[in-house]
């Protein structure tokens, strides 16, 4: 489970989450939402580990995300909105995936298929020259394919065309393995057949809490 208390994070003076409370726990799929500037980033970026606490903590499955790092990230799958700038071609990264999380490289290239990305004559391509949507594909294929207690999406359809994002909601209902699953997103109606808990969020605040 991903518990949260009083978790309060600042930027010199600004503050970016004020003092919030939540418990996630598995089974939970959660949309989460709110305005630009709500502080929806600075709480995934919180639970990953890639920022410390002005005050309160995080905890995942009771392991702190900055101490126990490692631990903790090998249960978390994260697709982010703005893919990031690998320059490994596509068989060097699902080779490093594959090494470093313990997957098969067939499932990685099943999703994939799945996602109707034309894997095969893209190998020797670098990751980095793919286009936006490629790029979101392929993240979403090794996501689904490590099966990780949590799974965390960052606007994953920003950059999929109509077809895509049906092929991607048809997958995340397909799951037959219970994790927690947050999704930081705008589209609350495409989401709404896979959710089953709502959080708003705004300054900073948890504006509202709900089960679907």
């Amino acid at each position: 489970m991903i518990a949260i208390k009083n978790l309060t994070k600042k930027f010199g003076n600004a503050i970016s989450l004020d003092g919030i409370n939540l418990d996630i726990h598995k089974g939970d799929y959660v949309a989460l939402m709110g305005p630009n500037g709500a502080g929806k980033t600075t709480l995934i970026r919180l639970i990953l580990g890639y920022y410390h606490p002005t005050k309160g903590e995080v905890l995942i499955n009771g392991k702190n995300p900055i101490k126990e790092r490692v631990e903790v990230l090998q249960n978390i799958s994260f697709v982010p909105q703005l893919p990031p700038p690998i320059k490994l071609s596509l068989e060097e990264l699902i080779s490093y995936v594959c090494k470093s999380t313990q997957i098969q490289k067939e499932e990685i290239i099943h999703y994939a298929k799945e996602m109707e990305l034309d894997i095969e004559p893209n190998l020797g391509k670098s990751f980095f020259k793919l286009s936006g949507g490629m790029k979101q594909k392929m993240l979403i294929a090794i996501s689904l394919a490590r099966k990780g207690e949590i799974i965390i999406y960052d606007e994953p359809t920003a950059n999929l065309d109509p077809k895509a994002r049906d092929n991607f909601h048809r997958l995340l209902k397909n799951q037959n393995h219970p994790n927690i699953s947050l999704f930081v997103t705008h589209r609350l109606d495409e989401m709404k057949d896979i959710i089953n808990r709502q959080i708003y969020m705004d300054l900073g605040k948890i504006i509202d809490d709900e089960k679907i």
